[in-house]
């Protein structure tokens, strides 16, 4: 089965139910926290192989499937969800299609007031927590050169620990609300564009600058005068 380039509608249910049956019970990752997961993966400082992350998904050992179409099929939806996170990093906030929107639970009137309590995008940061660990030491060198970086990873601290914490470590966290949750996810596109930016840009080999070598001082001069360099351009 050849992976999609994104998940329509009834792939993506396909794939939640998947995980409910044969992923969350042992402590692998349900739909939204597969999403945060992979755009770890995706924006990341360093490549991850499918045969390294795939495995975690459900809780670090595959299932035994029941039939080697339905390993193929399995296969193909983690890999179109794949393709579907790496397609979205690529849009920011303003113009990312609606087919490319993060998977991750809301209300069906996620506008209105809604109780502090409820934890939206809560399983998404978790994911993308999971998937930093995969390649902690490249991550902590970005962060530790980038402090905007540093602030993405704070926001997505807020949403996973339900927490704010100030300026001063001694002092209680403030409890995040819901609006402010909001906030943060209807950001995600955009933060997630920018790490994708930065991570084609330390990809990207840069070629050394070369100077051509100066003539000898008893050369001729490259001018063409016929004079040696010392007594031409090199005086």
């Amino acid at each position: 089965m050849k992976a999609p380039a994104y998940l329509d509608d009834a792939q993506i249910e396909r794939l939640a139910d998947l995980l409910d049956q044969r992923a969350v019970p042992f402590k692998g990752l349900n739909l939204e926290a597969l999403d945060g997961f992979l755009s770890a993966l995706v924006v990341g400082p360093a490549e991850v192989p499918a045969e390294e992350w795939q495995p975690l998904v459900w809780g670090g050992k595959p299932p035994r499937w029941d039939s080697e179409a339905e390993a193929q099929e399995v296969a193909a939806l983690l890999q179109g969800h794949f393709n579907m996170v790496a397609a979205r990093v690529r849009h920011g906030d303003d113009d990312l299609p609606d087919h490319l929107a993060p998977l991750l639970w809301l209300p069906e009137e996620a506008v209105a007031e809604h109780p502090d309590e409820l934890d939206v995008g809560r399983d998404w940061a978790l994911g993308f927590f999971t998937g930093v660990e995969l390649r902690e030491a490249q991550w902590d060198q970005w962060l530790d050169e980038n402090e905007w970086i540093e602030e993405i990873f704070a926001l997505f601290d807020q949403i996973a620990s339900g927490e704010i914490v100030g300026e001063d470590p001694t002092a209680e966290p403030t409890p995040i609300s819901y609006r402010e949750r909001l906030e943060i996810i209807a950001s995600l596109p955009g933060m997630l564009a920018d790490l994708h930016h930065h991570r084609i840009e330390a990809l990207t080999p840069r070629e050394p600058i070369r100077k051509d070598a100066a003539p000898g001082r008893n050369d001729p001069c490259p001018c063409g005068s016929g004079k040696k360099y010392k007594a031409c351009h090199g005086a």
